[in-house]
C-alpha cells in the first residue's frame, strides 16, 4: 500500500493556476520561455476538457530585473529595496505579458491582463468590479492572467507582508468560486519538515485542514529568486479552502502537472475545503447586516429568480427604495411584498429609478454609461 489517502474524486470545472518565481525562471535569472510555453500547453488542454482556467502569475520582478541588469542600468537599485523592486516590476509587466501573450496566441486562446492589490478587493465596488470581470472574461473563453500590481502597492514584495502573490491567488479563487487552486512551486508539496536538513522529512500527501501542526511544518525560508516561502502557501491554502475551494502545492516542473492535478489525480499535497462556498456567501448576503436597501421587481422577473437561476434585469423592476449605491447589498421583493432574494446592486437606487422597466440595451441610452447588463447578477444573488 503506498498510504497516500483515498479520497472523492472531485470534478474541478474551474480553476485557479498560480506559478511562482522559480518555476518561471526555471531556477535562473530570467524567465524561462520553454517553462512558461509548457505551462500554457497544459492550460490549453484543460481548456480543450472544458475547464475554465484562470492564472495568477508572478515573474514580473525577475524580469524587469534581468531587462535592468542588461541594459546596465542597475544604479543604485539595491535587489532586495522595496522601491527598487516596484522599478522591477514595471520594467517587467510589460514583458511577462508579452511572453504570456504570444505563447497563448500560439494556441488561439484570448488573454486578459488584470493587475490587483489588496486595497482593490477590500474596497466593494472595486471587489464587485473584479469579481463581475473576472467571471464574465472566463465565461466567454478569455484566460484572466492576474499579478499583483506591484507599481502601487508594497504587499507583494514586502518580505514582511503576502509573498509572492500566494494570498492574493486564494482572494482570486475565493472571488471567482473556483473549485481548485493549484499552486505551482519548486517543491513537490508540503513536507513533515524541510528535506534539505532533515532526511527523515516525508512529503504530507493530505490536509483535511490546517492546524497549529501543519503551520509549523510549512514554517521556512523564502526561495531564492521568490517572495514566498512554503508557510505564504499554506496560509493561502487555509484561505481558500474555508471557501470552499480545493487547494493542491505541486511542483511546476513535474511532467503535465497542471493537467494532471485538474483530472484529480494524487499529486502534490492536497487541502481539502474546510467550507462551504454557497453556504459562507449565503450567510453574508442574509445576514441583513449590510442591507442598504429594496428592490421590487414584477411577477416575470419573480419567477425567472426563483425557477430560472436567473439575473436580475432592469425591465422587470418596478421601483427602488433606500440610500444604497452600487456594490451594496440589496433585498429584492416581488410584487405581493414577498422577500424573493438578496444580492450586491450593480447600480444605485437613483440610477435604478431611470433604467427600471427598459431593456438592458437602453441602459447607456439613459444613463450614458453602463456597468452591467443586470440590476444583480446571478453569481451575486441567492434565494431565501
Amino acid at each position: 500500500m503506498s498510504g497516500r489517502p483515498q479520497t472523492q474524486h472531485v470534478e474541478y470545472r474551474r480553476v485557479v493556476v498560480k506559478v511562482g518565481t522559480n518555476v518561471l525562471t526555471a531556477g535562473t535569472d530570467e524567465l524561462n520561455t520553454s517553462a512558461m510555453a509548457n505551462l500554457v500547453d497544459q492550460i490549453a488542454a484543460m481548456r480543450a476538457q472544458g475547464i475554465e482556467v484562470l492564472l495568477v502569475t508572478s515573474g514580473a520582478i525577475a524580469a524587469g530585473r534581468h531587462r535592468v541588469h542588461a541594459s546596465n542600468g542597475v544604479g543604485s537599485l539595491h535587489p532586495r529595496d522595496v522601491q527598487a523592486r516596484q522599478v522591477f516590476a514595471a520594467v517587467g509587466q510589460g514583458r511577462l505579458m508579452s511572453l504570456w501573450d504570444d505563447l497563448f496566441e500560439a494556441h488561439d486562446v484570448v488573454i486578459a491582463q488584470a493587475l490587483l492589490t489588496g486595497t482593490d478587493l477590500a474596497d466593494r465596488v472595486s471587489y464587485l468590479n473584479a469579481r463581475n470581470t473576472l467571471t464574465r472574461l472566463v465565461e466567454v473563453g478569455v484566460v484572466p492572467i492576474v499579478n499583483e500590481n506591484d507599481v502601487v502597492s508594497v504587499e507583494e514584495i514586502d518580505d514582511h507582508n503576502i509573498g509572492d502573490n500566494d494570498q492574493l491567488s486564494a482572494q482570486v479563487a475565493n472571488l471567482v468560486d473556483a473549485d481548485l487552486l493549484l499552486l505551482l512551486t519548486d517543491i513537490a508539496g508540503l513536507y513533515s519538515a524541510d528535506p534539505a536538513r532533515d532526511a527523515s522529512a516525508h512529503l504530507i500527501e493530505e490536509v483535511p485542514a490546517v492546524d497549529a501542526a501543519i503551520l509549523e511544518a510549512a514554517a521556512g525560508a523564502p526561495g531564492a529568486r521568490g517572495t514566498g516561502g512554503m508557510a505564504t502557501k499554506v496560509e493561502a491554502a487555509k484561505l481558500a479552502t474555508s471557501h470552499g475551494s480545493h487547494v493542491v502545492i505541486a511542483d511546476g516542473r513535474a511532467r503535465d502537472i497542471a493537467l494532471r492535478a485538474a483530472s484529480g489525480e494524487p499529486i502534490g499535497t492536497h487541502f481539502l475545503p474546510t467550507g462551504d462556498r454557497t453556504e459562507s456567501r449565503r450567510r453574508y448576503l442574509l445576514s441583513g447586516l449590510q442591507v442598504r436597501g429594496r428592490v421590487i421587481v414584477d411577477a416575470g422577473a419573480a419567477r425567472a429568480l426563483r425557477t430560472g437561476g436567473k439575473s436580475l434585469l432592469p425591465a422587470g423592476v418596478t421601483s427602488a427604495e433606500g440610500e444604497f449605491v452600487r456594490g451594496d447589498v440589496v433585498h429584492l421583493f416581488g410584487p405581493e411584498g414577498e422577500h424573493i432574494a438578496t444580492g450586491l446592486a450593480n447600480y444605485d437606487r437613483a440610477e435604478i429609478e431611470q433604467i427600471r422597466g427598459k431593456h438592458s440595451d437602453q441602459i447607456v441610452l439613459v444613463l450614458g454609461y453602463e456597468y452591467s447588463e443586470e440590476i444583480v447578477h446571478r453569481n451575486n444573488l441567492v434565494l431565501v
